[in-house]
């Protein structure tokens, strides 16, 4: 039977949790996660498998105290340290990189050494498959070499970090404003936001360069940064920018967003960065702000037509944009109402019954919409849970911090 959901963060992610829980599977001595539960295989990876629900694990462990929560992290974490040599891809999103970051974070939570000795293991994986150049032809935050600099940085290896971008200041392609990349070699559609686009290289390259102390690199992504900001369709209050140019052409892409993946919601995270890292520059902070501008005037998370905000998973939906009015809460003060808003809609757009609690997507373009739940971080229960419980910690005034940062999510300041 279907009940109402409960309407605040604190109880949407304990019935969410307890759906999570449920949705595991049994792998040797380990705990796997599918993509959906009608799959049958599992992934080791960030962006829909398991270690995309470690993080949330862990953050549900320091929230609750509920031993059930650590336990299930260490046996998903030896499911996927088992993964790391046979896994063939190696960026953050989708490969050995974010398995790197998840281990490393059931580390420095636990304290399970075997879990960083893992993590070690899958940052030598990454540095014996660098052919020269980096690990694929792609240039990007999801699945390239920019993902794969920011795992490095935060496993603590700099020098691996800076073998990731030595690429970018020959491959930039100059700009009336700035430089853009593509996104993988011989790609036409030139992209500008943070997963698959520039800003996602502007921030690898400005983390990277930071911390090796190299104006050189944080040079190339303020030029990066520049060409995006050149191409703002909002006026001097807003902030939006075109998912692609010429646009990628799709028929479930919009010229638009408002996500993290392709979105304002996105681009406000990598001007934040840079507001961390350049705190002398105005810009920055007037560039995120405006960004928030555009973020809670544009309607989501209405449905308003078709197609305009069916997702409500952290990539490129609600629970992504919950992130940024977090972090509002927290450094300016004025993201509180927004995100009450946005966890009013997750509650009403959640599924409960005895099974816990647990939200699908729609695609209004295919036959059935409804989706099925899916349980790890982009599409997923994890990365809503993730939110809803950081949500509930700054109501609380409890310490608003991830139990695991995610390297493209810079830390309220």
């Amino acid at each position: 039977m279907i009940t109402s959901a409960p309407d605040n963060a604190e109880s949407l992610a304990v019935g969410a949790l307890e759906w999570l829980l449920k949705a595991a599977r049994d792998v040797d001595d380990g705990l796997a996660w599918p993509d959906t539960l009608a799959d049958d295989q599992v992934t080791p990876i960030l962006y829909s498998g398991t270690s995309g629900v470690l993080p949330t694990l862990l953050d549900a462990w320091r929230y609750f105290a509920d031993d059930r929560y650590a336990d299930a992290a260490l046996r998903a974490a030896r499911s996927v340290a088992d993964a790391v040599e046979d896994w063939e891809p190696s960026g953050l999103y989708t490969g050995v990189a974010g398995m790197a970051v998840a281990l490393r974070g059931v580390h420095r939570v636990l304290g399970d050494t075997t879990a960083g000795a893992s993590a070690d293991r899958a940052l030598d994986v990454l540095r014996s498959r660098y052919d020269g150049a980096g690990w694929n032809d792609c240039f990007e935050l999801i699945v390239g070499n920019a993902g794969v600099a920011l795992a490095a940085l935060e496993c603590g290896d700099l020098d691996l970090a800076q073998l990731a971008v030595e690429r970018y200041p020959h491959t930039a392609e100059p700009t009336a404003a700035g430089v853009q990349w593509e996104i993988r070699a011989g790609a036409v559609p030139r992209m500008h936001h943070m997963s698959h686009g520039t800003l996602g290289i502007v921030y690898a390259l400005a983390a990277v360069g930071r911390a090796a102390d190299r104006s050189d690199l944080v040079d190339l992504a303020l030029a990066g940064a520049a060409d995006v900001v050149s191409r703002n369709e909002a006026g001097p209050d807003g902030f939006l920018v075109a998912h692609s140019d010429p646009q990628q052409q799709h028929e479930k892409i919009e010229r638009h967003s408002y996500g993290w993946c392709h979105g304002t919601a996105g681009d406000a995270q990598a001007f934040r960065f840079l507001s961390h890292i350049l705190p002398d520059d105005p810009a920055w902070p007037a560039l995120a702000d405006r960004c928030w501008h555009t973020v809670v005037n544009s309607g989501i998370p209405r449905r308003i037509r078709p197609g305009f905000w069916d997702n409500n998973g952290r990539c490129c939906g609600t629970a992504g944009v919950l992130a940024l009015a977090c972090d509002r809460q927290v450094e300016r003060g004025d993201g509180q109402d927004f995100a009450d808003v946005l966890v009013a809609d997750l509650a009403a757009r959640a599924t409960t019954d005895a099974n816990g609690i647990r939200w699908s997507n729609f695609e209004h373009r295919e036959t059935p919409s409804d989706l099925a739940p899916a349980t790890g971080w982009a599409m997923g229960n994890a990365g809503i849970i993730r939110e809803l419980l950081r949500h509930a910690r700054i109501t609380a005034n409890r310490d608003p911090r991830y139990a695991v940062p995610f390297p493209d999510h810079p830390p309220t300041a």
